[in-house]
């Protein structure tokens, strides 16, 4: 018997940090509570994550195609792809052959780039890494990096500050690499200190959003997963791309202004409990323009 109503399915491709509100521990609340179903594919085990000063990790690379091979048996049927932190090279071919294995036509791609921030890469990732997250973008029908990953995926040097027109070239470029929506997060306003901005272009009609928002002067690990997830929940749900980004804009400032007043160490996170039943509700306004 033939399941018409049922709920739509996200292969998760992240590692799962036990303390911090990060990657799985932010991913499978957002879209369940969003309405579909987050299957875990782990990249890695760690006791925290990476910005506490210590943390343990056990990699999970052997162990990720044991699993794909089990869903393959199951015959499961992915609705999305979503990767987020990837550990190395190999695990970045490991998730290619993934995704070229379980996407079906409808299936929606969404990658997270996760390469550097501040102008610098993470530790333990070299110009390999890079080469390889270039290829790796090709499979995605949408990637969303910040400023640094941006540069390094269009191999130029890195700047905090790019014009409105040079921002379009990027997107652009970048979306001639394969994804059709680019997605350009933490993006500095060069004359407003406290606002924050996202860029976005989807090759569908050659259109290029912005949506400027308030910057709080706080660092909480974790958002980049946060926005990511809830343009993924959104565009799965019909969500057009700037409504999507709104509603992900709107959902992370949400959560910091509900976490910001608490006397609270800010390596664990956003106060998602807070603030996930919002979710659930329309968005609020529409701050994104046409550019």
């Amino acid at each position: 018997m033939k399941c018409i109503n049922r709920v739509k399915k996200v292969a998760a491709v992240h590692d799962i940090s036990c303390m911090g509100r990060v990657s799985l521990t932010v991913v499978i609340p957002i879209l369940s509570t969003m309405g579909f179903q987050a299957c875990p594919l782990p990249t890695a085990v760690l006791s925290n994550h990476t910005q506490y000063p210590s943390f343990s990790f056990f990699d999970l690379t052997d162990e990720m195609p044991r699993i794909i091979e089990q869903w393959k048996e199951l015959d499961v049927q992915f609705d999305a792809i979503y990767t987020g932190y990837l550990g190395s090279p190999k695990q970045v071919r490991i998730v290619t052959n993934f995704i070229n294995d379980f996407r079906k036509e409808d299936t929606l791609v969404v990658i997270d780039p996760v390469l550097g921030d501040n102008g610098k890469l993470y530790t333990n990732f070299d110009m390999k890494m890079v080469k390889e997250m270039q290829k790796f973008i090709a499979s995605a029908d949408v990637i969303t990096p910040n400023m640094t990953e941006l540069c390094y995926l269009l191999d130029i040097p890195y700047q905090e500050h790019f014009t409105d027109k040079e921002l379009k070239k990027c997107l652009k470029q970048l979306s001639d690499k394969g994804p059709g929506i680019v997605v350009i997060t933490s993006v500095p306003v060069p004359e407003d200190p406290h606002k924050t901005s996202i860029y976005a272009y989807n090759r569908e009609g050659n259109k290029y959003w912005k949506i400027t928002c308030s910057y709080l002067p706080a660092h909480y690990p974790g958002t980049g997963d946060t926005f990511t997830s809830v343009v993924t929940g959104a565009l799965l749900q019909g969500d057009s791309l700037p409504v999507a980004l709104d509603r992900a804009a709107q959902f992370i400032l949400q959560g910091i202004r509900a976490t910001f007043g608490y006397e609270y160490d800010n390596r664990e996170g956003i106060l998602l409990e807070k603030v996930l039943h919002n979710l659930t509700i329309p968005v609020q306004t529409n701050s994104y323009e046409l550019i």
